[in-house]
């Protein structure tokens, strides 16, 4: 299972890439695997800010939807729109072309709650 060392991770099998005070957020690769063929992305949320573990959006695969929470608190500054054409893409670079949103940060802090690569590698088995 491949868990990048430079991300951050969520319980939630959300990840973050970290660059100044603006996040990338996706869902990790084991949580795509665990869901399945994706077949839609929706995110309605761009441009409101939303407190940590609040939902931004939701994924729905073939066999389920699931709900998306925020990591960190912060504002939505914009969606991947590429997922509304080819939702897939979270199955194919969970890490890469498949990010959902980037978030910028209203606290920093809560950075230091997130999981790193080997503690999310150890709730995931």
């Amino acid at each position: 299972m491949n868990v990048p060392a430079d991300l951050k991770y969520t319980n939630d099998h959300e990840w973050l890439r970290v660059d100044g005070d603006v996040a990338t957020i996706g869902i990790t690769e084991f949580a795509q695997g665990e869901l399945g063929d994706i077949v839609y992305v929706e995110i309605e949320t761009e441009g409101e800010t939303l407190d940590r573990e609040e939902v931004f959006g939701t994924v729905e695969a073939v066999k389920t939807v699931s709900d998306l929470f925020m990591p960190v608190s912060g504002e939505i500054l914009e969606f991947n729109s590429a997922l509304e054409a080819k939702p897939e893409t979270v199955n194919e670079d969970a890490y890469g072309e498949g990010w959902m949103i980037k978030v910028k940060m209203s606290d920093p802090s809560e950075l230091d709650a997130l999981l790193d690569a080997t503690a999310y590698g150890e709730l995931i088995g």
